[in-house]
Formats: structure tokens, C-alpha cells, sequence
């Protein structure tokens, strides 16, 4: 019943990623709330946004990340608050953390992360400043604070992975050559948006996933850059020349990139394809694989996505 389903509060919910998760919470069946800063946007795009999400069910709730009363009244409405800010709002998350201890009814907290695991990156800058400091710093703000929390791992997003075929700066397949970041042979994950929300709500109120990581890694969806570009050439019936850069061109190019945007995606791809902070083995003790843990999801692969670039 829909009564006994946690209720989940949503913050960042008209995101790139939120709107996932916001989509998956109702389906799935839990009281949904998004928090909104304004509900009547005039941007048509997001009006239609929030107009799907209160034909699903869920109640839209005027607040805003950087007003403490209206955060704190939307935090006391849910047993689970989620996450999903932008890079920009990552550090900001304390002030969500002061609403959780002040409302005092939250059971779980899901923070943004979702990218680069921030206490095992080595990733360079720009990303290492980005992301995974501030991660690392809100990971342990939500220690201090008391509240179980789960922490939700999943690699490249595919919208960001796979445009251009595993190439970092590429937002549409080769036509005849394929950029390749070190020798191409290094495997990344890569999981479709909402299914990354599924699972993410799924967890939400697991007891297995609390105080822990989960690693979203569908095994399908491991390839590498080589196998991955294979894979578009046996759809396609093209052949690319693979451009291998390597570690110290790679290294050259993240500094010298024209914007930080670009500099950003190469220092995550150097964290990935030349160092293969993607490879990895789970540890039990402080992580959970979601494709064991909820079998029963049919994620959507890794094919899935080229057949539908075709």
C-alpha cells in the first residue's frame, strides 16, 4: 500500500537527474514531494515538468535550498529526502543537513553523488575541487549529523557517456575517426538515467543500503572504449581510426582546454579511461551492489542505447 511507502522529498527535483527520480518515486508507488522555488515558471519546458509530475501524484512544495524555514517546513513532510543538486549547490548541501537535524523526522538522506566515488578518487583538477572535495566534506557532514544515509554510485550517465561512443568531448557517434583517452582498453560503467532513479528510490528505505554505498555498475553496461566503439561499428558497419592520446597529452589538454566545461569532462575521463577509477572490486563492508541487491530490475543496457542512436 501506498500508505506504508516511505515519503520522499526531492531536492533539485527539476534536475537533469532529479526529474528521475521524481518519476521513479511515484511509480514505485511512495508519497512524492518535489521541492520547487517557483511554481509557476515561465519557461514552458519546466511548467510541462511540473505539470507531469502532478499527473503522477506528486505534490510540488515551494521552498528553496537557500531558505532555511521553507526547507525545513518541506524536510518535516518526508521520512527520506534525496538529493540531486548540480555541482554548483553540492557544497550548499550542509544547510540541507541543518533541516534534516532540525526537523528531526528524517530516516534516510541520500546526497547528491552519483558520479566519481569522492574517498577513493585520485582525479585531478579540475573535477578533484568540483566534485570530490565537496562530496568528501558532505559525506562527512552527514556522519556528524546522526541520520542514516546511503550514498548512490553509478559512473557515466549515459546521456554524458554515450553520445559520442565512450569519447569524453564528442556529443554525437565518429563519422570517421574516434578520439580514444590512453590505450582504450580501460573499462567504465555507464547506467541510464532512470534507472539510475529506480534503484536510487529502491534504496531509499532498504535497510541493507543504510549507512552505505551503492554501487550502481549493471554488468552489461562495463565496457570499454575499444569495445564500445566495436560495438557501433558491428551496428553500423562503419570503421573508425581510433586517435589514442595518452596520459601526459591528456594531462596537457585538461589544462589548456578552452572551457571549464571541457576541462571538467577530460579530468573525468582521465580519472576513467587512463586511470580506471571505474575498476574496482565492491567492498562488503562498506558498499552494496544494486544489480545484486534488487535483481529484478531490467536495466536498461548498454545496446539498448546505440540501437536507439541508429
Amino acid at each position: 500500500m501506498a500508505s506504508e511507502k516511505s515519503k520522499i522529498l526531492v531536492v533539485g527535483a527539476t534536475g537533469y537527474l532529479g526529474r528521475h527520480v521524481v518519476v521513479a518515486s511515484a511509480r514505485l508507488g511512495h508519497p512524492t514531494f518535489a521541492l520547487v522555488r517557483d511554481m509557476a515558471p515561465s519557461d514552458a519546458a519546466k511548467a510541462a515538468l511540473l505539470k507531469s509530475f502532478q499527473d503522477a501524484g506528486v505534490t510540488l512544495v515551494k521552498g528553496d535550498l537557500y531558505d532555511q524555514a521553507s526547507l525545513v517546513g518541506a524536510v518535516r513532510l518526508a521520512d527520506v529526502v534525496i538529493s540531486t543538486v548540480g555541482a554548483q549547490q553540492i557544497a550548499d548541501q550542509t544547510r540541507l543537513i541543518d533541516a534534516i537535524k532540525e526537523a528531526g523526522n528524517v530516516k534516510r538522506f541520500i546526497p547528491s553523488e552519483f558520479g566519481l566515488d569522492a574517498d577513493r578518487s585520485d582525479a585531478v583538477e579540475p573535477a578533484r575541487s568540483t566534485f570530490i572535495i565537496t562530496k568528501a566534506a558532505i559525506r562527512r557532514a552527514a556522519e556528524r549529523a546522526g541520520v542514516p544515509y546511503t550514498l548512490v554510485w553509478t559512473g557515466y550517465f549515459f546521456g554524458y557517456g554515450l553520445p559520442g561512443i565512450g569519447q569524453v568531448l564528442a556529443r554525437s557517434p565518429p563519422a570517421d575517426k574516434a578520439v580514444v583517452l590512453g590505450g582504450g582498453d580501460t573499462r567504465a560503467s555507464f547506467v541510464d538515467e532512470g534507472d539510475i532513479g529506480t534503484y536510487t528510490v529502491l534504496a531509499a528505505g532498504d535497510p541493507r543500503a543504510a549507512n552505505t554505498t551503492l554501487y550502481v555498475r549493471p554488468p552489461a553496461n562495463t565496457l570499454s572504449q575499444n569495445e564500445l566503439l566495436a560495438l557501433w561499428e558491428g551496428k553500423t558497419g562503419g570503421a573508425f581510426e581510433r586517435v589514442y592520446i595518452p596520459e601526459d597529452a591528456v594531462l596537457k589538454q585538461i589544462q589548456e582546454a578552452p572551457t571549464p566545461r571541457d576541462s571538467i569532462l577530460l579530468s573525468i575521463g582521465h580519472a576513467v579511461h587512463v586511470k580506471g577509477e571505474h575498476e574496482f572490486e565492491i567492498d562488503p563492508s562498506s558498499g552494496v551492489d544494486a544489480t545484486e541487491l534488487y535483481p529484478d530490475v531490467r536495466y536498461t543496457t548498454v545496446d539498448d542505447y546505440l540501437n536507439s542512436l541508429l
